[in-house]
This record gives C-alpha cells, sequence and structure tokens, in this order.
C-alpha cells in the first residue's frame, strides 16, 4: 500500500460497534478502512462520497455476514473487488478459509497487499472470473458468497459450481431481492440451486442491518 495525503488523524474513530463485531481483531479493521479510504480511493476502487461511510456502508455490513456461516468454513467470495466482503469477513472470523476470487489485476494486487500488511494468513487472493474453467477447478468450497456483483439469474450460475454439493451461496442483496428471486427461479433450478431463504444479519449491532439470500446446492 502507497504512500497517500490523507492522514489517519483525518478519518473517523470506528463506531461503537466495530470493537462488538471486530473484538480483539479492530486493530486489523481500522487499518483496512484506512487504506480503503487511502489507496482505496486513490486507485479508483472506492468513490470519494463514499469515504465518510466506509463503515457502516462496507466495513461493518460486510463483517456481519460471519453470523451466517459455521465454523471452520471454506469460502469464496467472487468479484471481490477492493475485498469486500471477503476482507472484514476475514478480519472478524479468522476460523473461515477464504479465496477472494478477483479478475483485474489492479484490484488483484491491492487484494494481495492488503492481505500481506495485515497478516491474514486465512485468506488466499485469486486472479480471475467465477465462470473461467481454472476457477472452476479449484477445489469446492463450503460457501461462495457475493456484494453487488450480478442479478440474481446470473450470479447462481456463476457461484453454484464452485459449492460442494450440499453447500450454499450466500449473497449480499439489497431489498428487492424478493422480486429477484421471483423472476430468477427457473435459473436458481437449472443452476442446481434449491429452496432459496432471505434474512438478515447484523441486526443487534448496525442500525441497518445487511440482506442476504442463502441458496443451496443441491444438485
Amino acid at each position: 500500500m502507497s504512500a497517500d495525503n490523507t492522514t489517519p488523524a483525518a478519518l473517523p474513530e470506528p463506531p461503537a460497534a466495530a470493537a462488538e463485531i471486530f473484538g480483539d481483531r479492530l486493530d486489523k479493521a481500522v487499518a483496512y478502512h484506512r487504506s480503503l479510504a487511502t489507496t482505496g480511493s486513490e486507485r479508483g476502487f472506492i468513490g470519494p462520497r463514499e469515504v465518510p461511510r466506509l463503515w457502516d456502508r462496507h466495513v461493518l455490513n460486510c463483517a456481519v455476514i460471519g453470523e451466517a456461516f459455521p465454523a471452520g468454513a471454506s469460502i469464496a467470495d467472487i468479484g471481490s473487488g477492493a475485498g469486500l466482503p471477503g476482507i472484514p469477513l476475514a478480519i472478524a472470523r479468522p476460523d473461515l478459509k477464504i479465496t477472494l476470487i478477483e479478475p483485474l489485476l489492479k484490484r488483484s494486487t491491492y487484494l494481495g497487499e492488503v492481505v500481506d500488511e495485515l497478516g491474514l494468513d486465512n485468506v488466499t487472493v485469486v486472479r480471475g472470473r467465477a465462470e473461467e474453467p481454472h476457477v472452476r477447478k479449484l477445489e469446492k468450497v463450503d460457501v461462495v458468497t457475493s456484494r453487488a456483483v450480478a442479478p440474481l439469474g446470473k450470479l447462481v450460475g456463476w457461484s453454484l459450481p464452485l459449492v460442494k454439493i450440499g453447500g450454499s451461496m450466500v449473497a449480499m442483496k439489497g431489498s428487492s431481492v424478493g422480486e429477484e428471486l421471483e423472476r430468477d427461479a427457473t435459473q436458481i433450478r437449472r443452476a442446481g440451486g434449491g429452496e432459496a431463504e432471505i434474512f438478515t444479519v447484523g441486526d443487534k449491532v448496525l442500525e441497518e442491518p445487511t440482506t442476504l439470500i442463502r441458496i443451496p446446492r443441491v444438485k
């Protein structure tokens, strides 16, 4: 991560919820927030309007998705971008084995820098798209997650082939996810998806809980 013109003193203190979510790994979350606000913004991964609300809209709402995963699970974050949700998840849940899958070189390079600087030994970075052969040949995971990657019908076709039978995709979605589910039901079945579940996480620590959809891989 390169030097920048924004000093740490200019950045907001982490909200109280951050300490509750990250515990004794809060220092890593603060360092990641600083990186997003400086290096991530400079490289164009984070828009300038997003910098003041990085904690609530990006870091914390991604970290709480850990509530949806069992202990020791293997997770793939497709279209990871600047590391959302995979990096906050890895900080909050060091028991998880997380693979960040990102096709763009400049973003995958940044992810590698973050992983090294924060000492996230539970994270691996893979450059590629979820639908590419070398990615599909990776060891199947328990859960594939994503944030703002694609409409549900397309997303399930990218996600479920990376999942073990009996595993699932758990995607961060907005309030219209129910409409997406109804619209794309045929594509979900064709991809081997079972009955979907829409639920929220972070209800006890965030003012606006994170909405997730879980679709199991049944075939």
